[in-house]
């Protein structure tokens, strides 16, 4: 994944598409891919297009720790935010055997280095606000039984579960164990006994439709009865991408998740959900990277112009 440069946040009062104040506590990254991508642009004429990225590179995007020592990038991202007076949305993602194989494969060695992982991107968060998305899809994939070896599958519920302890033992930070999406996993007494033994009880709650595309109301169902099995647990969504839905069901295309033609970004970030179990809307996949090489697209987490400026330019329908 190409990493983003860092600056000073932009004002964080965003507008829904339709027109309403929705005020966002959540840090602006400027400098971000679609923030140089508009300005160069601009430079070469093309304003009608860089105006349209500003819709992206005026949203409060999460930033994600990606190397082998996440110190550095979580203290820089979180002291930017604290001096801008916004909090941080963070995303660890390095969990051993991550994603199953496919275009995002990786994460550490071994349960042992992911505790070190762990314990180096929560020291670089220190005392400072964030909201962290713990893991996206490593539960789920435990639920779909795309987890190996057996022993990575037997160990990640309580490696996760720890690092729900770690990050909480911080003062300021909140944190989020991802739950995967609605169209993945349809036993949900199966996802939330796995979310149970991998701490999401000592968490502020489960993340839903990260990097994926279900509408919010189609995600708020399912989340409120992932929640009812979970106590009431509270819980929030990515609305990044999902203006449009998903790509419906087409024939021979296996992977209508991997850079869908035809979506849009869905409302922008914001704590003014209207529903007391859903905490925050928020921009979790960053707009315009890619998911994987699919479609004529770069490496997973590469910037991909052409597909920022269509999510960017085409008209929402839900």
């Amino acid at each position: 994944m190409c990493l983003p440069i860092f600056a000073a946040a932009a004002d964080a009062t965003d507008v829904t598409d339709a027109g309403t104040a929705a005020p966002s506590p959540f840090w602006v990254e400027p400098q971000g891919f679609a923030a140089r991508q508009a300005r160069v642009w601009q430079e070469r004429g093309r304003e009608a297009d860089a105006e349209a990225l500003h819709r992206i590179s005026d949203r409060p995007t999460a930033v994600w720790l990606t190397g082998d020592d996440p110190y550095d990038q979580a203290r820089q991202v979180t002291r930017q935010a604290a001096r801008a007076g916004r909090v941080p949305l963070l995303v660890a993602y390095n969990i051993p055997h991550r994603d199953c194989g496919q275009y995002s494969s990786g994460g550490a060695p071994d349960a042992n280095a992911y505790r070190r992982w762990v314990a180096r991107a929560a020291a670089g968060i220190g005392p400072r606000r964030a909201w962290v998305v713990l893991e996206p899809d490593a539960v789920a994939h435990l639920a779909s039984g795309c987890v190996a070896p057996a022993e990575a599958a037997r160990e990640r519920p309580a490696l996760l579960a720890e690092a729900v302890r770690t990050f909480k033992s911080l003062p300021r930070t909140s944190v989020y164990l991802d739950a995967g999406n609605a169209g993945w996993i349809s036993d949900q007494r199966l996802l939330a006994d796995l979310l149970r033994r991998s701490g999401v009880g000592d968490a502020d709650g489960f993340a839903l439709n990260v990097s994926n595309f279900h509408t919010t109301p189609v995600t708020r169902a399912y989340g409120s009865r992932l929640s009812a099995l979970l106590g009431g647990a509270h819980y929030v969504i990515d609305t990044s991408r999902n203006g449009n839905g998903p790509l419906p069901p087409q024939a021979g295309d296996p992977e209508s998740w991997c850079n869908p033609p035809g979506r849009a970004l869905g409302t922008p970030p914001t704590t003014v959900t209207g529903d007391p179990l859903v905490d925050a809307l928020v921009w979790v996949k960053r707009p315009g990277e890619s998911d994987g090489s699919c479609r004529g697209a770069p490496p997973a987490g590469h910037w991909w112009a052409p597909y920022a400026l269509s999510l960017a330019t085409t008209p929402p329908t839900g």
